[in-house]
């Protein structure tokens, strides 16, 4: 699975909350948290289209968007990635981490435990 970015992620997170949204939604959801332009939303939203990211579809004549990736595995992949590359842990992630999160609740949070634990062993890692 690929990695979406830090950027790619806030827009995705955006969707898991509500969906759909238009992309001026969207925007307002994430500005804040990533101080840019519409245009550059609109840009980000067409890369994450063409990656398969996100759907689009037009509703009552505006165009809508909705994740294309779920949730709980894009979430445990970025971890596994983060937890690999930049804390350079080769066991499973301790799912303590992801207590007290906003974004899943009690079934996804066993969910993403499960993942963890049962994610492939890389081949470069042997």
């Amino acid at each position: 699975m690929a990695i979406p970015s830090i950027s790619e992620l806030s827009i995705l997170k955006a969707l898991w909350k509500q969906c759909p949204l238009s992309a001026r939604e969207i925007h307002d959801q994430v500005e804040p948290e990533l101080g840019w332009s519409y245009s550059s939303t609109r840009k980000t939203l067409e890369r994450m289209l063409d990656k398969g990211s996100v759907n689009q579809q037009t509703r009552h004549g505006v165009q809508v968007y909705e994740a294309a990736l779920e949730k709980v595995g894009t979430l445990a992949a970025f971890a596994h990635d983060f937890g690999k590359r930049v804390m350079e842990i080769d066991t499973p992630l301790p799912v303590i981490m992801f207590t007290g999160s906003k974004l899943i609740d009690d079934a996804e949070l066993a969910q993403l435990e499960q993942l963890l634990h049962d994610w492939p062993v890389d081949n470069d890692a042997a």
